[in-house]
């Protein structure tokens, strides 16, 4: 399904092609294919996807899961942990991002979060976030 149903982002920062939330909206499935631009001097003659892209990519993953189970607000960052980098991201790289919701109560959340190019884990993350009005 195409993010923009759920997340209010748009290009340039909306960095999800596509998403499947699971039926219980406990978790979701998520694809991006970073273009060009994104590796623009990062770093020149050796480009790689920034670590703090590939964050941001799966917590829009878990917030279409989160925005889809008919929570009301935006979804915000409140704290990271955890977070890991397994391998490098480059041009023409896919990632596979899959997003598990673990709690929500009164506004604040967790959740974890897994990026992967073709199998390969390249992100983990647990994600903690409150929702604003």
């Amino acid at each position: 399904m195409d993010p923009t149903e759920w997340l209010p982002h748009r290009p340039p920062f909306l960095l999800v092609d596509d998403v499947e939330v699971a039926d219980d909206s406990m978790s979701a499935r998520g694809r991006w294919t970073p273009g060009p631009g994104r590796f623009q001097g990062h770093f020149p003659g050796r480009p790689l996807l920034p670590g703090v892209l590939q964050v941001e990519s799966i917590a829009q993953v878990g917030a279409c899961a989160l925005l889809a189970s008919g929570t009301d607000g935006l979804p915000v960052f409140s704290g990271l942990e955890k977070v890991r980098w397994r391998r490098q991201v480059e041009p023409g790289d896919t990632l596979d991002i899959e997003v598990t919701l673990e709690s929500f109560r009164h506004r604040v959340g967790k959740a974890t979060g897994r990026a992967s190019v073709a199998g390969d884990p390249a992100c983990e993350a647990r994600l903690m976030f409150t929702v604003i009005e």
